[in-house]
């Protein structure tokens, strides 16, 4: 099965960096606002918004919350069409929009439409060996639910670590730093369900 490309590193921090400034600006919100509201600093922000820097995904992620804007669309997702009725619609995977963090040697699929970001998201995560996805707490209440595909992967949130095998979910708080690593130098792969109440 071939795999999808993902998004060149150059083009999603121009996006990104586009995107973000678009959204802030409309909001008619300083780098400072967005700086306290979001927990990201100031000067990183703006080398964000210059296309000098390669967010992260828990960044990424704290912007877009604080912004109120859609994650996916964020990252190239299209606007969600419901399908007419009767009919099935495809996502190719080539369309599938893809974070590709190769200073933590992981990638997220986003499989889920951009409407839902925000209250339940699905992600398919690859982990190369030694990778992990570490991401600062989520909105208050927010769990997610972990199911591996292959490999061994240990999850720790809070103060609390687990390990899982291929076949096993582990369901844990978000709403917490957490961290999800591949174990036994091995890659490994998850489909990660991200729940907000």
């Amino acid at each position: 099965m071939a795999r999808p490309n993902p998004v060149d590193a150059e083009g999603i921090v121009s996006q990104v960096a586009q995107m973000l400034r678009t959204a802030r600006k409309d909001q008619q919100l300083t780098l400072d606002d967005l700086s306290q509201r979001s927990g990201v600093s100031r000067s990183m922000l703006s080398q964000i918004e210059r296309g000098e820097s390669n967010p992260t995904l828990a960044t990424l992620w704290n912007l877009t919350q604080a912004l109120g804007v859609d994650f996916a669309g964020l990252l190239g997702g299209e606007g969600e069409r419901p399908p007419a009725s009767g009919q099935v619609e495809r996502l190719p995977a080539r369309r599938t929009p893809t974070i590709d963090s190769q200073g933590e040697r992981c990638r997220l699929r986003i499989l889920s439409p951009p409407a839902l970001a925000g209250s339940v998201e699905w992600y398919e995560l690859q982990l190369d060996a030694g990778g992990a996805l570490e991401s600062d707490a989520h909105a208050p209440g927010c769990m997610e639910h972990l199911t591996i595909l292959e490999g061994s992967v240990a999850v720790q949130s809070g103060l609390r670590e687990e390990t899982a095998e291929a076949g096993d979910t582990l369901r844990y708080r978000a709403d917490v730093a957490h961290r999800i690593a591949a174990r036994d130098g091995a890659p490994a792969k998850a489909l990660l369900v991200v729940l907000t109440v």
